[in-house]
């Protein structure tokens, strides 16, 4: 294994604020009046929201106030004004990342392009029509606003932002910039002070010699990820991240576990997800956790002594938590558990479960869910689940390997009653909403890091691969995939470091969080289906990498909330008053 000085190196790069020195900028000519005129264009896109938030709160109103079943029959306005807000959002974060760049001197030829080509894309999208899925467009007249609202915000700052940034000699000069780049995977400057960078350094050197080389072959044998992997991992501290010092963490920030997330899932999603399952263990515990739990299982899970699973979803809830069935009777000072599971990442290796229960059946919806520590010992292949009154089998799945899926049974299973989280029952499901913030950023991360790996992928083959005597990279239709990936990732980072800062400042941050979940996932899902497409017919053969990425891009859209939900949920804030 490559050598390591573990977590100490990690806490080193944190504490120093280490210099590394910066390459060499082009004064773009004419990026000031650009920017000036990017930020009129952006305010017309954000009047033009502010029209369809009006717009659609109309369409699902009745006598005054906002009706559940209009807001459920209008779900392509609806859920069209999430993805609205969304891309709000990316415009912004654009902008404040050139000119943040700009003051520090960093705005080069490469970032600015990635700026100008993202923000025509993107401003061109929302007076034409936003792609919500690849056959679902939503266009201005979704939301209900005429011709003349429309017009009128597509101003001259608008055209000219639209005219002059997405254009095909921006492109081709964007691909020769990468083509020609030193290599490295992160196009452009990602915008993080040196500290973030430095660790995404040296997260980069142990995935690149520890995982890189075998993430294909544990794919195609749906192989468990070695534990002599999840041993780095833990020795690197990745695992106690963003655990207080106090209990043996590092104490960094969600900002720092995002670039950490995003390395290792480039590397291998099944990776990048071992680092988030203590996180988000650890975010239940902190914040529901009674003092003792904390002490107890905080340590250890930031040590990798534990190695912790959600076991929340259920069949036939999905995201339907209120309609949870699976139950926990008290006896004495145990909890015996009822009820299946399904969906449950990585159970059998897993020491402890924060195991979603009803613990009061006469308590309708969420408020008789309580959250248990559930301990458990370790299974293998041969003998899963070697514990009483807990059974299960393995779902097979396309991508997203490594850990493996289980469907679970109890049949009195039995937890102590001290493993009640917070030691007061009804609070479950009110510390699972604690939670959803940074498991959405994370996976917005890891959005990020597979779109990465599609990229790269995409881009190898093109500047490999001969046609008719020139590589592929040469063709514009495929030198411009290369473009829209390379921007769009920077797109999809942005506001997903956008909304983990939201969350270090301690702001509510749902919504940035969904935002960022949303975009981050059908970044990856276009990334990895483009990068196919270079591939042609290879990129459908099983031994090339691309085709596990593929397979890895089509959860994203799925777990922590589906693209749907995500939506609603975006969409019923913003209606509410949350924009």
């Amino acid at each position: 294994m490559v050598s390591l000085d573990g977590a100490g190196m990690l806490r080193r790069i944190a504490g120093d604020g280490m210099k590394r020195p910066t390459r060499q900028e082009r004064d773009m000519s004419g990026s000031t009046d650009w920017l000036k005129q990017a930020n009129a264009a952006a305010d017309s896109v954000e009047g033009l929201y502010r029209d369809a938030i009006e717009a659609v709160r109309r369409l699902v109103s009745k006598d005054g106030k906002l009706s559940a079943g209009l807001i459920e029959r209008e779900q392509h306005a609806t859920h069209g004004l999430a993805w609205f807000a969304t891309y709000v959002q990316a415009i912004r974060e654009m902008l404040h990342y050139a000119e943040r760049m700009q003051a520090e001197g960093k705005f080069g030829e490469t970032e600015e392009l990635l700026t100008r080509i993202g923000l025509s894309e993107y401003t061109a999208q929302v007076f034409g029509g936003i792609p919500m899925s690849q056959g679902e467009m939503v266009r201005p007249g979704d939301y209900g606003l005429t011709g003349e609202q429309i017009a009128r915000r597509r101003t001259s700052a608008v055209e000219s932002v639209i005219a002059d940034g997405n254009t095909a000699k921006n492109r081709a000069r964007l691909v020769d910039l990468i083509d020609h780049a030193e290599a490295s995977p992160t196009i452009g400057a990602p915008g993080l002070e040196e500290t973030l960078e430095a660790i995404r350094t040296e997260i980069r050197k142990y995935a690149e010699a520890e995982v890189v080389p075998h993430a294909h072959q544990w794919h195609l044998e749906n192989a468990y990820i070695p534990l002599e992997v999840v041993k780095g991992l833990a020795d690197l501290g990745v695992f106690g991240l963003t655990i207080p010092e106090e209990f043996g963490g590092m104490g960094l920030s969600k900002t720092s576990m995002c670039v950490v997330t995003e390395e290792l899932s480039r590397a291998y999603i099944g990776v990048g997800s071992l680092g988030t399952r203590p996180e988000i263990a650890a975010e239940l515990i902190l914040s529901g956790g009674t003092d003792e739990q904390k002490r107890h299982y905080l340590p250890k899970i930031a040590s990798g002594e534990i190695l912790p699973t959600a076991v929340f979803t259920e069949p036939n809830t999905g995201s339907d938590l209120a309609s949870l069935r699976t139950r926990a009777v008290r006896e004495g000072d145990v909890y015996r558990v009822y009820g299946a599971k399904t969906w449950i990442t990585h159970p059998v290796r897993a020491d402890l479960m924060t195991l979603l229960v009803r613990t009061n059946p006469n308590e309708p919806g969420y408020k008789g869910l309580s959250m248990l520590l559930a301990e458990k010992p370790r299974g293998d292949d041969a003998n899963p689940f070697p514990a009483q009154g807990m059974t299960g089998g393995e779902i097979e799945v396309l991508g997203y390997r490594g850990m493996k899926e289980f469907e679970i049974g109890f049949d009195g299973f039995e937890v102590k009653a001290a493993n009640l989280l917070g030691g007061e029952e009804g609070q479950g499901f009110k510390q699972l909403m604690q939670t959803f913030e940074s498991a959405r950023i994370q996976t917005a991360a890891r959005a990020v890091g597979v779109a990465q790996s599609a990229m790269e992928l995409g881009l190898r083959y093109a500047k490999e691969r001969l046609q008719f005597g020139k590589s592929l990279i040469h063709f514009p239709r495929v030198s411009d995939k290369i473009a829209m990936m390379a921007v769009e990732i920077h797109i999809a980072r942005q506001i997903t470091y956008f909304s983990a800062r939201a969350k270090d400042e301690g702001r509510r941050c749902d919504l940035e969080a969904g935002m960022a979940k949303l975009l981050g996932a059908r970044v990856a899902w276009a990334a990895a289906d483009n990068a196919l497409q270079i591939h042609g017919g290879n990129g459908f053969a099983l031994e090339y990498a691309i085709s596990r990425v593929l397979c890895d891009a089509r959860i994203l859209n799925i777990f922590e909330g589906a693209a749907e939900v995500q939506a609603m949920v975006i969409a019923r804030r913003l209606l509410e008053g949350g924009n």
